[in-house]
Formats: C-alpha cells, structure tokens, sequence
C-alpha cells in the first residue's frame, strides 16, 4: 500500500502542498516534522522554488547541488527515483556527476518540487544525525543536524569538533568559503568573527524560535509505517497534483512543469 493512499489535498483538511509534504516526508523517515518545518521556515521561508544568490542552493531546503545530487543518488530508488540516482556517478575526487547536461538540470530541478525536496531532506537530516553522533560520541541536536545541512556533514563535523573543544575561538578561519559567503553567519556588524559557540548558539536560537511557533518541542519521532510503505508510488504524486488543480486549491503556489515532468519520468520507470 502507497503511504500517500490516506492523503488528500483539500484545503480545509490538510493545509497547503508545502506542508503535506513535509508531512508525509516526516512519516515515512521518523523525522520529527516540525523539526523538518522549521528547517524549511528558515532556509526558504516556505517558498519551494527560493534560490540563493551567493550559491547553487536552490528549493524548499536550499540544497546545492553536489549535496543534492548526492542524497538523491544515496535514496533516490527508494522514492521511485531510480531514473536519477541510475544517472548519478561520483568521481575519483568524490565530486557528483551527471553525463547528460539536460538529465543533470532535470535532475537538480526536483529540487523545487516539494514532495521530492521534503523526503530527500528528512533522509538526509537522518543519515546526518548517524553520521555525527558516531563522530562525535555524544547525541546529535536538532542544531547540529542543521549545521551538517548548512556545512556540509563533514564541515559540521568538523565544526562541532571545534566547538565542543574550544567554544570561544573564533570559526572564519576554518571555515573561509563559507564565510565569505555566509558574511553575516560568521562576522558579526562591526565585522568582528563570531566564535564557534556564537554561531552554534544563533541557529539553536533560529530553530528554538521556529519550532517554538508550531508548538512542540524538536525532538525525533517514532516511525510508524506498515512494512513495504516507504515506497514512493509515481502515481501517488500524479493523483495529488491531478486533485489538487482540479479542485483549484488556493495554496499560494503555482503547479511548476518540473511536475508534470517529474510525473512523466517517475511512471516511465514502471515499464523497466
């Protein structure tokens, strides 16, 4: 059974696409959704189609491209995705390519598609969280897994190493293409860097504040899903988007051609 098969997409029921999304990406991963909302809430503002202008951060989540193309080529079968993570190579330098420009860009484009970007970041805070907490030797926080997404789980990595040794020194040094690209992160208004415990403590603060606005505490929740549900049915996405236009739900956001696109090549791949 589809795990969208009890979801619909009235209005008055189940909110805006948005935030089904991240819904239904929250079920099937076990991580929490209003951690996975306030992520979103801070990186785009809930705008599934924000792009930034200092990277190639681009979606609901602001992924850039190599992290994307990497968590899609890692879960993208496990979704119905297996046309793109099958286009997926990583290079001896550790690097992700597509051989097919069109392919890539279609590819990079699911970033803006609010289902696809909701699940691929709820695997990727999970796979994140794994990954620290056997680094660090301590639990993984919500802010911690909001660093790996930000750095990178390497840089996060690093980072928090930095940080539970020697809080107070300051982060620009160690970290300088992020910090010229993220100026306001790590220097503060006189231009002073910020140590590693200023910027940790600013996005706990961020995520406290956004969480704290949907009225529970950031936490992990438990995974219910009968077995064989994790499956992304193509069809479920088709049905959705079909409802949702034909009812015309006023959600704010307009239906994007990477859908019908996404549709398309998602139920191409039943006939492999």
């Amino acid at each position: 059974m589809s795990a969208f098969a009890d979801i619909t997409t009235g209005a008055t029921s189940t909110g805006n696409r948005v935030t089904n999304a991240i819904a239904m990406a929250s079920r099937r991963t076990g991580v929490d959704f209003s951690y996975l909302l306030g992520q979103a809430k801070i990186e785009s503002s809930l705008n599934p189609t924000a792009r930034a202008t200092t990277s190639s951060a681009t979606g609901l989540y602001q992924f850039i491209d190599q992290s994307w193309l990497a968590v899609i080529d890692k879960h993208g079968s496990d979704y119905g995705l297996g046309w793109a993570s099958d286009a997926i190579s990583q290079g001896s330098n550790g690097r992700y390519h597509v051989a097919d420009p069109q392919l890539r860009q279609q590819i990079l484009d699911l970033r803006k598609h609010p289902e696809t970007a909701s699940v691929m970041a709820a695997q990727h805070a999970a796979d994140n969280k794994a990954y620290l907490e056997q680094k660090l030797g301590r639990e993984a926080e919500p802010v911690d897994l909001y660093l790996a997404h930000f750095l990178g789980v390497g840089g996060a990595s690093k980072f928090l190493s930095v940080h539970d040794r020697a809080p107070g020194a300051t982060a620009a040094s160690l970290f300088p293409a992020a910090a010229r690209a993220n100026r306001s992160i790590f220097y503060d208004r006189s231009g002073s860097a910020r140590s590693f415990a200023d910027i940790r403590d600013r996005f706990a603060s961020k995520l406290e504040k956004s969480s704290g606005s949907l009225g529970g505490e950031v936490q992990y929740a438990a995974a219910a899903l009968p077995s064989g549900a994790k499956t992304v049915q193509p069809a479920d996405y088709v049905r959705i988007e079909t409802q949702r236009l034909s009812e015309q739900v006023d959600v704010g956001i307009r239906p994007q051609p990477q859908t019908a696109r996404l549709a398309y090549l998602m139920l191409a791949t039943l006939g492999r």
